[in-house]
């Protein structure tokens, strides 16, 4: 049930996407999630029907915003030569991380769920994350069947690597030669991880050429 305001129930989804990113699922209270919008319990009830369906409804939101942002990316690209698939390969590098840096709740989601955050939604990999994989898997098959990639190349523990990369780095950074954390914040740090990004997955995958 919802009250149709929509204002209402856009600051509750904003504020416990915060709060889920911030604290994870586990140690986010309802009472936490009104006291930070300045709504009653019984509010986020009335929206939503309890915390695991607006946690499950910000997790749909992230999948999707994800998948539109992949589709988009990828709209046009070719995998009919080894050097189109090389292109559509660093697309997809560039592109995910550029959606982690745009969306930086969503790698912190899914970090706490690495942790067995929300150990008891148990579907929410078959949900979320397995389309993805499939969805990706789907665009470089016909590449890997062709031999446009280097063999014996494992592609999908290839870019599970980016997932994991990628979302290390948006959460903790690097640290400097003095032991000082440095991350997204800094273009120099960044780019250079963006470079690295892209050498590591060019010569995992022996790609034609050399890397962006």
């Amino acid at each position: 049930m919802t009250s149709g305001d929509g204002g209402r129930r856009e600051l509750i989804l904003q504020v416990a996407t915060r709060l889920f990113a911030a604290l994870g699922y586990d140690s986010t209270s309802a009472a936490q999630i009104a006291e930070a919008t300045g709504l009653s319990v019984e509010a986020l009830g009335e929206e939503f029907g309890g915390k695991r369906e607006l946690y499950l409804e910000i997790m749909e939101r992230e999948y999707r915003a994800e998948r539109g942002f992949l589709e988009k990316a990828l709209e046009g690209a070719s995998v009919e030569t080894p050097e189109q698939t090389a292109v559509t390969v660093h697309r997809i590098v560039d592109q995910y991380l550029d959606f982690c840096l745009a969306h930086p709740e969503f790698p912190s989601l899914w970090m706490h769920r690495w942790l067995s955050d929300a150990s008891d939604l148990t579907e929410l990999e078959r949900r979320y994350i397995r389309p993805q994989i499939t969805f990706i898997s789907n665009v470089l098959t016909p590449a890997v069947d062709a031999g446009h990639v280097g063999a014996p190349v494992d592609m999908k523990y290839t870019f599970w690597s980016v997932v994991w990369c990628v979302h290390g780095f948006c959460q903790s950074g690097v640290l400097d030669r003095a032991g000082d954390r440095q991350g997204v914040d800094d273009p120099v740090v960044l780019e250079r991880f963006r470079g690295y990004l892209h050498r590591m997955v060019h010569r995992v995958a022996l790609l034609p050429g050399s890397p962006p």
